[in-house]
């Protein structure tokens, strides 16, 4: 007899990291993936660009059932994450928070900051009048 299929939930920090299963299985975060449930523990490696690859390990456990049905299975942990550190030496993530520098605009294309008064549309105002 075959052993069932679990489904074990897969995701990591950042998102987006190769999962694979020392099972077989794999797949891109946050994801799942079925594997046939093993009698004893296994293993999740995840793998991203510019991150170093952490290796997740997975207990199984088997919770006694009746004579009726197939004892359940239960992955620990579940879902299984990762949090994968940035390769050493590489450049920090941009923190999102920070402003970016406007650019500096040349003096020539900037915007005059007060109205010319000669050549006006409007006409000058008379004296004596409000």
């Amino acid at each position: 007899m075959a052993a069932p299929e679990v489904p074990v939930q897969l995701d990591s920090v950042p998102p987006g990291a190769d999962a694979k299963t020392s099972l077989g299985p794999g797949c891109k975060t946050p994801c799942t993936v079925s594997v046939p449930a093993p009698d004893a523990g296994f293993s999740v490696t995840f793998t991203m660009d510019k991150y170093q690859p952490a290796t997740i390990p997975v207990q199984v456990i088997r919770n006694s059932g009746d004579f009726n049905t197939s004892p359940p299975v239960v992955m620990d942990p579940s879902p299984v994450v990762a949090e994968l550190q940035p390769m050493p030496g590489a450049p920090p993530k941009a923190v999102k928070h920070m402003r970016p520098k406007k650019p500096k605009q040349p003096k020539s294309a900037a915007a005059p900051e007060a109205p010319a008064t000669t050549g006006s549309t409007f006409p000058a105002p008379a004296p004596g009048r409000q």
